[in-house]
């Protein structure tokens, strides 16, 4: 009797079905996968895609910073009271590689002297230009960037 129960116990396993098999072995991967972190970064024409990750993190944040600089180069503003200060910029580059302001660091002491600030940085930045997305284990994906704006201005 006792050896009869041990049998059914083991044979269940091979009843599960296909779909629930499938289903445990999603999971399973599922659990090694950090999804905090990309296969490869976004590049623009400047960069090798096919350049270690290191490289290419370096290339996307130099080529990055260089139309950072330029689209905000221009802006004039006139302050009374000196700033220096560090503000946080939010990026997504989405799955198809457009460029989107997320956020512009709120600062109390910058939009108390230059009180449209966000709004100027959000337009200039927004008209950056398309680069090939992210991936992660083949597919083209999402990701969130923050970039400091240093402000350091001198009366």
């Amino acid at each position: 009797m006792i050896l009869g129960l041990g049998l059914a116990a083991i044979s269940c396993d091979l009843f599960k079905s296909m779909e629930d098999r499938t289903e445990d072995m999603v999971h399973e991967k599922m659990s090694t996968i950090d999804l905090n972190e990309v296969d490869g970064y976004p590049y623009f024409e400047a960069c090798d895609e096919n350049a270690s990750k290191a490289v290419q993190r370096e290339c996307f944040q130099t080529v990055m910073l260089s139309y950072f600089s330029k689209a905000l180069d221009d802006l004039q503003f006139q302050v009374n009271k000196d700033l220096n200060d560090t503000i946080y910029v939010d990026f997504i580059i989405d799955e198809h590689g457009f460029i989107t302001v997320r956020e512009v660091e709120e600062n109390s002491k910058v939009l108390g002297e230059i009180e449209n600030f966000n709004e100027l940085v959000t337009e200039r930045l927004n008209e950056i230009t398309t680069v090939s997305p992210a991936h992660k284990r083949g597919i083209d994906v999402g990701m969130r960037i923050r970039l400091p704006l240093v402000l350091n201005t001198q009366n």
